[in-house]
């Protein structure tokens, strides 16, 4: 790691380590003082007085405090300690001290005991990177300096390897760092515990990246979302979150991530409608205003910042971050995290339905207190965006409906009331959104594939805070932060605690988590006395209660508590104190009962559950448990305290208390990590640190209050080594010579300083101290270190004196040689032969001579020794190579040897490692099998212990009813006539009861759709006020007669228990007569065979007989039920008949007063003539309608007749079934003989199994008491209903009469048309009814089948039991016999197959006809309700417009003849959009094949472009040669005309191909057109009648037109009828889904297959005319740019030219040129050798010569040709990338494609697979028997062991053959159990055979379009490159004369010599053709620029290929 790094880590030890500081230190007593602006200030002690001590500051001055101020400094020994545990002084002051020099020093993570202390640096710091995180791994705590990443490590590593779930918990104020750090630990975690490292080591990273796998990914793109909606800004905070939160990371065994989970806590959703004038509301609001662009705008009606009420400032930007790339940032969270386009788009009207609640504005009426809504704007915003109706809000908001007793009353809400209504809704709203949001997260990262064996939660939650005004919040918040801090003392002394143990300490355990449990249990007690929130709870639910009498009782109760008191400086009664660990707070009750209950406008909210958005709906699918208007009435006005019910509404504090428990309950079962964050400062600057807020924060968090509880115990550790080490010097004689142990030394050493034993532990591996025993052990070492130095300083001083003195004598006797030398010289200076003797002495050479011989000498002398060295040394240097000579062929060849080794060993790692990945790969494997074993064999143990136990129930239970049948054999006559009665009493019951709940839903459904209408009319007409108290008093005597029917229930149960006892005296009987049976067994022995024999034929006939009984009486039930349906259909048609009659009387009375009133002109007559006819084809109509009924009639008697038939052909296979049995039962009579000894050895058994067979019998009993009790619930519901429904009859009777008198006087032409709308409605109800009766025949078939099955299950089930009674005694080769027949059987599976297969062929055509008759209905009811919501409109207005009725009288016949035209108009228009819709799903398929054939040739022209491109530059490089001379001219002449012949015949096989491939597209035609008749007539046929019913009520709508204008009195009633078919309606709708829930995975990607093929046909529109609209501004581009054009295509001629031919395509492309630019001779005479070519052909030479005169003007517009080129190339661009968009879709499609193959073959193998899943099935289950039967084995021999040692002396060796004997018997029972189960799972096999084979018919169907489709692609596909080649050759072989002459041979012109036949493609091709020709043929597009295609004919080929502009 970089050296600037480790700077911001670890600690420099430059200044406390060094003697300097230790002097300094001891040299002066530093203490610490209070200062107010500092917290603490250091300073030296001079003098001590008393109480008093004199200090001075580092300034110099002094100043006096008391001793109790005064706090101890730890030594520099200290300084800057990454534990402040270790601090010998553990003070505020040293604490704040340490903090503050490692902040200053950049290191913000401190440890303090359990704690880790982060201070926010306010600023990035780089210790957060990949090697940092690789640093930390796998680190203990001490290893590694203090950080986030290794309280995550140790925590991660600490669940690992002890399995224990682990927490880390992080709090602190706003703004502290809190989310910051909680972001560090999930990076952390995703990087270490991510299953995606492996992947990551595979491909490298760039530096500084991080690779996450996609839960990784999800889980850290998890927070921008929840801080979007979660997190605001605030004063202290740019991004604070504004809840709390728990994240749950899951993990593997392996320790990989496979989970995570997220709880929240304490959102504060008032914020989104109020907030700080320089605070933002949620970050959300913000994002999508700014980042919201044009549709999604729109589609949201977002306005600007300005517009919003709840944003209080505006827009409140954030430093460094633009909300709209946050915006699309949270989106593209949003994206990774699987949130869906509608989920967001909900999300998203869900928050702007809040921005626009703010809008909503009321006012208060002038003589009144009542609100009103002048401006509903924004109410109607809110109520589109809500999916909600305006009118109903505005109703709900300002006269909400409260029930009042039982009366419900509209209560007028005033300004304030609805104020708080808006602001309240508006936070809900939001709060449930933040909950749908969490869910769906959690939902995204609930990934536990893998099983998790552990979790590590990681809270983020607000620290203990004290504000000017705290509220209920921070109650809340405070509450937690108790509990809290109680976990982190208990947990702490926990520690503690353990590790005193470990060392061997004498501790008494102190539990300080009592230290808070006063203040806990003031706040949480739920009684004697109750806490502060049981309280607030009680009094919410007392009348009349306010936050006064709150508080008040608040004071009476906890007057005398510890931790309670009321603030004496305040006056305000609603304030109140707690007294916590951090601190007294005072709190503010205002409006805490609200706050507390959160009430909310209950009908908005009912309104919002009904909303037509699935979205809104599901938000509020709990509406019905908010607190709603009526409680709040209640509490108001009621006179005694309401109780809360079970289902009611919680309070917040009971929610906040429960979620609390169960996160206390989390953290104390895993090993909690805390961490608290410290703001340093609120003014956000780096380096700056505010005591003062510090130190509140370090008591808030509860930093001192550990280091307090610190104090009780032995804070300060240390080893024996470092004390021995450190403190020997104090003890030095103590401890003898030698060695000695640590524990010993140390002990010595402690006796020897005499300290106190209560001031230490001495452990097993170190010593514990008190706080301050180390600081006074550092002062006694400093001070005899100071003794020991001065002694060594003395020493050393005498040293060095004598030292010195030594130096000054040598230097006196120097100085007198010295001295004696210079007057020798003085003396001898001036002396003459002196003087002589000294220049003389230089001057002889006999010395010299000498001096030389010897220097000659000693130098041969040197020169010798020298030769002879490097002689021995060349000797030794010889022989020294030659040995590494030798050497180096050794290490030669080892090296060789070695590398052969080497390379040897390489593959062998190779191999190893391949190996080893292997082998890892089988062990995940084997692990993974290794789970699925030990689950299936847990699931095994456990079916084994099932089966045991009901073996030894059936055991004794077979004994015990074959005992008892052969007693009660005697008495069966008596008890038979007796059961018989029960049965046929039950069998009557049970009819009745069916009878009586179907007949209970239906009139259900009637009263709620009764009661509907009845609420509908009361607000519509406020003149029926009267009627409707009469109502309410007719429903209270129904409540009278209610109660009267549940006294008669009662009484039925009376009789029901006296039944019960009969039954009960009958099983007496039955006991006593098995007692009876020890008296008989001396007779069973000699009639034992007999009687076997005659009760296994007694028991089958009873049982078939019984069965027989109850399918008779089940199929008379269905008759009774089905003619009762005829009686209510006849009913039915009754009441329309006499509704038609009075109809018809009521025509005639108004037809006499309109001949009273109207005058006699002819148009009036003309008009009543009218009239009369349309009347008589109403009657015909109605006649019409009532043959049809009878028809339907008459369809339901031949259906019931079926279905008895049907059961006719179940009684016979049941019959069949029962003659098999008996033979088998024959077959094991013989073997029955044998169990008469194991009969009397299970006799003693017998007993317990007949008690628990009446403990069985009386449970049946009990559910068929239960049963009658709800059939006569529902015949009194029934009962109640028709009632009601007779007396409601009455009401709309009365209201009629009073309806009818108005409508007489509104004979308005707006009235006949509303009044034709509303018959309108009432004949497409009508309709609906049909359909719904159908839609109930249907449900009741299927009750009755549902029902016909459970009685065989009921059956079946007591057959099973009689059946198990003999079971799992089978020999193991029966069951392999049985393999191998069933073997055998896979033929008929196949069979079966086949039928399933034609089934589900069936299934499908009729599911596609539900689904299109569903989706007419649903059309029309949308249409229906919108033209009765305009005409409940335009009523009122309507009748003020009575008195012009003879002025509109005229206007009559012209708008009828309107309306009638407009009506018929809408028909033809509906039926023309079916047939269309019909038409172009069958062009699904051609389109799909087009687009792939049309990819597929897109591919190939960007590889044409390509090369063309590189082409075309070389090309262009060498233009400028121009200039060749007329002889190239004639050369290229001749050349052309050999082209031209050539191009002859060319063209002639390209009209042959182009005939080939007109014919294949006849071929796709014919195919494509055969399919849409097919599929045509297949729904016309399905269809017809519903086709021919609805044309009939639409012809009788337009004869109903003018003869209902005067009927007004029907009109209630049709809309009556209306709602109650719309219910029925939607049971019809929820039966059809129940029916087609099978079949809706399959269905559901057909339809989105469909709408994308719709989207994709759209697409292919818009692509065609975007091609149509380039190809005009291509031909525009061709006129004025002719050079440049031809340039292009000669360019993709020669591209298009074979290689070899290249470089005279280049020659002929230059002759070419010159001839366009010099020689209009040659473009002449190669148009005369055109001409004579084709005269199709005369048409380019025409143009040839248009270009020749326009050669002058092309110089001047080459310019605007080069822009027009280039437009065309960006044309071109955009066109590849509208071709790589459809490449993308048809890959999309391509995939769907496979999708749809897959799911064919998941279809197809959904018979397979049930025939696998049964085969598996019974090969697991004879596996399982096999293993069960040798385990049993083992076990029976096993406790025949124990039986034989235990009654050795009882029993002997009989046992063993009973034992045997009862082994054979278990075998071949299971033998007939085997059977019974075959021959069920034969069953089961012919059923799925059958729908196999209808599979398998529709995947061959299938197969064969998909085998055409392919085959004519193919053809097309071999076609189109044919074409192209031949096309390319022509155009390349046909240059020669000028830029034209390239487009001359184009396929333009082959189209026109073909005699039209690509216009005939044009015109009657297949579009598969079309679209391929049109988007394949990137050559053709730029090869036929200028051929004039004929108008009126389709666009030819040239106008096909013109789509793709050249590219320059």
């Amino acid at each position: 790691m970089a050296e600037e790094d480790n700077k911001y880590l670890f600690l420099e030890n430059d200044f406390r380590n060094s003697g300097v500081a230790q002097a300094d230190f001891a040299a002066k007593k530093m203490v610490w003082i209070p200062s107010e602006k500092e917290g603490f200030e250091a300073a030296s002690v001079k003098e001590e007085k008393g109480d008093e001590v004199l200090v001075e500051l580092s300034n110099g001055q002094k100043t006096t405090v008391t001793k109790d101020d005064v706090q101890k400094m730890n030594p520099p020994k200290f300084s800057k300690v990454e534990d402040m545990a270790a601090l010998t002084f553990l003070n505020e002051a040293s604490v704040l001290h340490n903090l503050k020099e490692r902040y200053f020093s950049s290191l913000i993570y401190t440890y303090s005991g359990l704690f880790c202390v982060v201070v926010n640096p306010y600023k990035m710091l780089p210790i957060y990177s990949e090697k940092i995180i690789e640093m930390y791994k796998g680190k203990k705590r001490h290893e590694v300096p203090p950080h986030i990443y290794s309280i995550t490590d140790n925590a991660y590593r600490n669940m690992m390897q002890d399995r224990e779930d682990q927490s880390i918990l992080c709090t602190g104020e706003s703004g502290a760092g809190k989310t910051e750090n909680t972001k560090k630990v999930i990076q952390y975690l995703a990087v270490v515990a991510s299953s995606h490292k492996g992947k990551k080591e595979a491909v490298p990273q760039q530096q500084g990246s991080l690779a996450y796998g996609e839960l990784e990914k999800q889980l850290l793109q998890a927070n921008p979302i929840l801080e979007a909606f979660g997190n605001a800004k605030t004063i202290k905070n740019d991004n604070s979150s504004r809840f709390g939160k728990f994240i749950k990371l899951n993990f593997d065994v392996t320790g990989f991530l496979v989970g995570a989970n997220i709880d929240t806590y304490l959102l504060e959703k008032s914020r989104c409608i109020r907030q700080g004038n320089t605070e933002r509301a949620f970050h959300i609001f913000y994002y999508m205003v700014a980042g919201a662009k044009d549709k999604i705008r729109e589609e949201l009606l977002l306005e600007d910042f300005g517009s919003y009420r709840f944003l209080v400032a505006g827009h409140v930007e954030i430093p460094g971050q633009e909300d709209d790339e946050m915006f699309l940032e949270t989106l593209e969270a949003m994206e990774i995290m699987g949130f869906s386009e509608e989920e967001r788009i909900g999300m998203f009207k869900v928050v702007s339905t809040v921005l626009q609640l703010g809008n909503v504005k009321f006012e208060k009426e002038r003589n009144s207190e009542q609100a009103t809504m002048p401006d509903n704007t924004a109410a109607q915003k809110v109520c589109h965006l809500q999916g909600i109706n305006v009118t109903d809000f505005t109703r709900a908001i300002l006269t909400p409906r409260i029930k009042v007793g039982r009366e419900v009353v509209q209560k007028a809400q005033t300004k304030q009331q609805a104020d708080f209504a808006i602001e309240a809704l508006a936070k809900a709203m939001y709060e449930r959104l933040f909950r749908w949001i969490l869910a769906r997260v959690n939902k995204t990262l609930d990934k536990s594939k893998r099983q998790s064996s552990s979790f590590l939660g990681i809270l983020d939650i607000a620290g203990f805070e004290i504000f000017e005004d705290n509220s209920f919040e921070q109650l809340c918040i405070n509450y937690t932060n108790e509990r809290l801090q109680q976990l982190f003392n208990h947990t702490m002394f926990i520690l503690e605690q353990e590790e005193y143990k470990r060392e061997g300490i004498q501790w008494s355990f102190i539990d300080f988590g009592l230290d808070l449990q006063p203040c806990i249990e003031l706040i949480e007690r739920p009684n004697n006395p109750p806490g502060i929130l049981a309280l607030l709870d009680e009094e919410c639910w007392f009348p009349k209660a306010t936050d006064v009498s709150f508080v008040e009782k608040l004071l009476n109760t906890h007057t005398g508590h510890v931790k309670f008191s009321k603030p004496k400086q305040h006056k305000d009664k609603l304030m109140f104190s707690v007294l916590h660990y951090a601190g007294k707070v005072d709190y503010n009750a205002a409006n805490w009962l609200t706050k507390n209950m959160d009430p909310l406008n209950d009908n908005v909210t009912a309104l919002l559950n009904n909303s037509s958005s699935n979205f809104i709906q599901d938000l509020w699918k709990d509406a019905d448990r908010v607190v709603g208007l009526e409680t709040i009435t209640k509490m108001s006005e009621s006179s005694a305290p309401t109780k809360s019910k079970k289902g009611m509404f919680r309070t917040v504090g009971q929610l906040y208390k429960e979620s609390l428990g169960k996160l206390m309950t989390t953290l104390h079962n895993t090993q909690p990590n805390f961490v608290r964050c410290i703001i340093p400062n609120h003014e956000k600057r780096s380096g700056k640190m505010d005591a003062n807020l510090v130190l509140e924060q370090l008591r808030c968090n509860g930093v001192l209050e550990g280091i307090r509880i610190c104090r009780q115990g032995f804070p300060n550790r240390i080893l024996f080594q470092e004390f021995r080490q450190r403190y020997e010097i104090l003890a030095a004689n103590a401890i003898p010579k030698g060695f000695m142990d640590g524990k010993q030394a140390c002990s010595l050493m402690v006796k020897h300083l005499d300290l106190d034993t209560n001031l230490y532990r001495v452990g097993q591996s170190k010593m514990f101290f008190r706080t301050g025993v180390l600081a006074q052990l550092e002062e006694e070492r400093d001070i005899k270190l100071t003794v020991v130095i001065i002694a060594f300083q003395a020493q050393a001083r005498g040293f060095l004196a004598r030292k010195a003195f030594n130096k000054r004598q040598q230097q006196l006797t120097a100085m007198k040689v010295i001295q004696r030398n210079c007057a020798c010289y003085l003396k001898l200076k001036n002396w003459q032969w002196w003087r002589l003797f000294t220049k003389v002495k230089p001057l002889l050479q006999v010395t010299r001579q000498e001096e030389e011989m010897g220097q000659k000498d000693e130098e041969l002398k040197v020169a010798k020794e020298v030769a002879a060295k490097t002689e021995a040394e060349l000797k030794e240097v010889s022989q020294k190579h030659t040995q590494l000579m030798e050497e180096r062929v050794q290490l030669e060849a080892k090296l060789h040897a070695e590398t052969e080794m080497y390379a040897e060993a390489e593959e062998m790692r190779v191999r190893l490692e391949t190996k080893k990945q292997e082998l890892e790969e089988v062990l995940h494997e084997m692990e993974s099998r290794l789970e699925e074993e030990e689950d299936r064999s847990n699931s095994l143990q456990q079916e084994r212990k099932d089966m045991e136990q009901q073996l030894t129930l059936m055991e004794a239970h077979i004994a015990e009813e074959e005992d008892a049948k052969q007693k009660l054999q005697l008495e069966k006559v008596a008890v038979e006539g007796k059961v018989k009665k029960l049965e046929e009493d039950v069998l009557v019951m049970e009819d009745q009861n069916n009878k009586l709940q179907k007949e209970r839903q239906l009139l259900e459904e009637r009263m709620a759709d009764m009661s509907s209408n009845l609420t509908e009319e009361e607000e519509k007409s406020k003149n029926l006020t009267k009627l409707k108290a009469k109502h309410e008093s007719m429903i209270s005597d129904l409540e009278v007669r209610m109660k009267k029917e549940e006294k008669g229930r009662l009484d039925m149960e009376k009789a029901k228990r006296k039944v019960e006892a009969e039954l009960a005296d009958l099983q007496e009987q039955h006991g006593d007569l098995q007692a009876q049976l020890a008296d008989l067994q001396s007779k069973l022995a000699a009639k034992e065979e007999e009687l076997q024999a005659t009760q296994g034929r007694l028991e089958e006939e009873s049982n078939q007989r019984g069965a027989a009984v109850k399918r008779v009486r089940e199929l008379e039930v269905v008759i009774s039920e089905l003619q009762e349906d005829l009686e209510a259909e006849r009913a039915a048609r009754a009441k329309v008949e006499a509704a038609r009659r009075d109809l018809g009387d009521e025509l005639n009375a108004l037809r006499t007063e309109l001949e009273d009133s109207l005058d006699t002109t002819a148009a009036q007559q003309e008009l009543r003539a009218k009239r009369e006819q349309e009347v008589a084809l109403l009657k015909k109509a109605m006649e019409d309608e009532g043959r049809s009924h009878e028809a339907q009639v008459q369809d339901l008697r031949q259906k019931h007749s079926q279905a008895v038939e049907e059961l006719n052909e179940q009684l016979e296979q049941a019959k069949r079934v029962r003659a098999g049995l008996e033979k088998a039962k024959q077959a094991l009579e013989k073997e029955s003989a044998d169990l008469g000894a194991d009969l009397r050895s299970l006799a003693s058994a017998k007993q317990d199994v007949e008690h628990k067979k009446k403990k069985v019998e009386g449970q049946l009993n009990e559910l068929h008491s239960r049963f009658q009790e709800s059939e006569r619930q529902r015949t009194e519901l029934g009962e109640k209903v028709s009632k009601m429904t007779m007396e409601l009859e009455s009401m709309t009777s009365v209201l009629n009469e009073a309806e009818g008198k108005n409508i007489k006087l509104s004979k308005d032409v707006s009235t006949l048309s509303s009044q034709l709308q509303d018959t309108q409605e009432l004949l497409s109800e009508e309709t609906r009814q049909k359909l719904n009766v159908s839609g109930r025949l249907r449900q009741m078939e299927d009750d009755r089948n549902s029902l016909m099955e459970q009685l065989e299950e009921e059956t079946e089930a007591k057959r099973g039991v009689e059946r198990q009674v003999s079971g799992l005694n089978v020999q193991v080769s029966d069951y392999k016999k049985k393999l191998e027949e069933m073997s055998g059987s896979v033929e008929m599976l196949e069979e079966g197959k086949k039928r399933l297969q034609r089934d589900l062929e069936a299934a499908n055509s009729e599911y596609e006809e539900k689904a299109s008759a569903y989706d007419k209905l649903d059309k029309s009811r949308s249409r229906m309700q919108q033209e009765l919501e305009d005409v409940l409109m335009d009523l009122d207005s309507q009748r003020q417009l009575v008195s012009n009725l003879e002025k509109k009288q005229k206007k009559f016949d012209q708008m009828l003849a309107e309306e009638r035209a407009v009506s018929s108009k809408c028909a033809d228009e509906r039926d023309r959009a079916e047939a269309e819709a019909r038409e172009k799903e069958t062009r699904v398929l051609a389109l799909a094949r087009a687009l792939e054939e049309s990819q597929d040739a897109l591919d190939e022209a960007e590889k044409t472009m390509k090369t063309l491109k590189a082409e075309m530059e070389d090309l262009i490089s060498s233009k400028d040669d121009v200039g060749k001379n007329v002889h190239d001219l004639e050369k290229a002449k001749r050349g052309l005309e050999a082209i031209v012949d050539e191009m002859r015949t060319q063209m002639e096989e390209l009209e042959d191909e182009l005939q080939v491939a007109e014919d294949a597209k006849l071929r796709l035609e014919v195919n494509t057109q055969a399919l849409r008749a097919q599929h045509e007539r297949e729904l016309h046929a399905r269809d017809e009648m519903g086709e021919e019913k609805r044309k009939q009520l639409l012809k009788q709508v337009r004869e109903l037109e003018s003869e209902l204008e005067e009927e007004r009195k029907q009109r209630g009633q049709a809309s009556g009828s209306k709602k109650k078919l719309e219910g029925e309606l939607k049971d019809m709708e929820d039966q059809l889904e129940a029916t087609n829930r099978g079949r809706d995975e399959a269905i559901k990607q057909l339809r989105k297959i469909q709408g994308q093929v719709k989207d994709f046909q759209r697409d292919l529109e818009d692509s065609r005319a975007a091609h149509k609209e380039v190809q005009a501004s291509a031909r525009e581009a061709e006129r004025k740019t002719k050079v440049m054009e031809a340039d292009i295509v000669q360019l993709h001629e020669m591209l298009a030219a074979a290689e070899r031919a290249r470089k005279q395509a280049e020659t002929e492309r230059d002759e070419m040129a010159e001839e366009m630019a010099n020689n209009t001779s040659g473009k002449s005479m190669f148009a005369d050798e055109k001409r004579r070519l084709d005269a199709k052909i005369s048409q380019l030479e025409e143009e040839l010569e248009e270009e020749q005169a326009n050669m002058e003007s092309v110089n001047d517009r080459l310019r605007k040709s080069q822009q027009l080129v280039e437009q065309l190339g960006v044309e071109l661009t955009a066109e590849r990338s509208a071709s790589q968009s459809k490449e993308g879709s048809r890959q999309q499609l391509e995939r769907q494609n496979r999708d749809l193959k897959a799911k064919l073959q998941e279809m197809e193998g959904q018979g397979r697979s049930k025939l696998k899943s049964s085969i598996a099935a019974l090969e697991a289950k004879l596996r399982e028997a096999e293993e069960q039967l040798e385990i049993e084995s083992r076990e029976r021999q096993a406790n025949g062991k124990n039986l034989r040692q235990k009654e050795k002396k009882l029993k002997d060796l009989s046992i063993q053959v009973e034992d045997e004997r009862k082994q054979a018997q278990q075998y071949k029972d299971q033998a007939e159990k085997g059977n019974v189960r075959v021959k069920q799972l034969k069953h089961q096999l012919e059923e799925a055979e059958e729908e196999a084979q209808r599979m398998a018919a529709s995947r061959r169907k299938l197969q064969r379009e998909l085998e055409e489709a392919s085959e004519s692609n193919d053809a097309m596909s071999r076609e189109i490159t044919s074409l192209k080649s031949k096309l390319r050759r022509g155009s390349s072989g046909g240059g020669g004369g000028g830029d034209s002459s390239f487009s001359s041979p184009s396929p333009r012109s082959s189209s026109s010599v073909g005699g039209g036949s690509l216009r005939s493609l044009g015109l009657g091709g297949s579009i598969s053709r079309r679209s391929t020709i049109k988007e394949n043929s990137v050559e053709l597009q730029e090869e036929e620029p200028r051929s004039p295609s004929p108008r009126g004919c389709s666009p030819p080929l040239e106008n096909q290929v013109e789509d793709y502009p050249p590219d320059e």
